[in-house]
């Protein structure tokens, strides 16, 4: 057995010890810490970086990153389009950026079928990954179309309805895309424009408004809250 004092000053050594354990693990968490916020700080400066380039420059999503569209849309359902466009059998509906087709299979049941569904998009592989998904499920009232959406190769009052969803602020020429779908839509005809807030081209409900009157269009009514909703316009007559 070790005499007193030995015992003394090996009671007063394990507390040190235990003190510069402690010390040197909170050293080792303060750097993680730090290299943590450092990460987190990085990836949102990338990401606010994007969404501002995103913004300043529209353009539609590219083919291979298709993923992003055909994610599920929270808020601007498939179910509340139905309700908000009200569609018809026997219309013509116009589709802008149908993506992958996250609308347009619905679409094409909804007004099947006596009516049509005209599919517009500046990418081919876009309408071609459509019209696959389209002839699979054995669905023959879609038209494909390629161009841009400032000058809509569609006759004057051609179509009951347009519909674009997370695509308005895409379009580089907005004011005449908008005069473009006044132009082709009937008299009485609806336009329907989703927007759900985190897309990099999001349009506030307001903005969609504005744009709508500057072509003639009233909205008449929005459905949803404002980080994702559908607005409803019409032409007069």
């Amino acid at each position: 057995m070790a005499p007193p004092a030995q015992r003394r000053r090996r009671g007063r050594a394990l507390p040190r010890q235990a003190r510069l354990h402690q010390d040197r693990r909170r050293r080792a968490q303060g750097r993680l810490l730090r290299r943590a916020r450092l990460l987190i700080g990085t990836v949102l400066a990338a990401v606010l970086a994007a969404a501002l380039w995103w913004r300043r420059n529209p353009s539609a999503c590219p083919y291979s990153q298709r993923f992003w569209v055909e994610a599920p849309h929270p808020l601007i359902t498939r179910e509340r389009l139905r309700d908000v466009l009200a569609p018809r059998s026997g219309e013509a509906i116009l589709e802008l950026g149908p993506g992958t087709g996250y609308y347009s299979l619905e679409l094409a049941g909804w007004v099947a079928p006596d009516g049509r569904i005209e599919l517009f998009d500046i990418q081919q592989e876009m309408l071609d990954h459509v019209m696959r998904r389209a002839a699979e499920r054995g669905l023959a009232n879609l038209s494909p179309t390629r161009g841009d959406a400032a000058s809509l190769p569609y006759p004057d009052s051609s179509v009951d309805a347009v519909v674009l969803t997370t695509v308005l602020g895409e379009i580089a020429d907005r004011r005449s895309a908008m005069a473009e779908i006044a132009r082709v839509l009937r008299p009485g005809g609806r336009l329907v424009v989703g927007e759900l807030f985190g897309d990099p081209h999001f349009t506030t409900p307001a903005e969609v408004e504005r744009l709508g009157a500057e072509a003639g269009l009233v909205l008449e009514s929005r459905s949803g809250p404002w980080i994702g909703s559908f607005s409803r316009l019409v032409k007069p007559g």
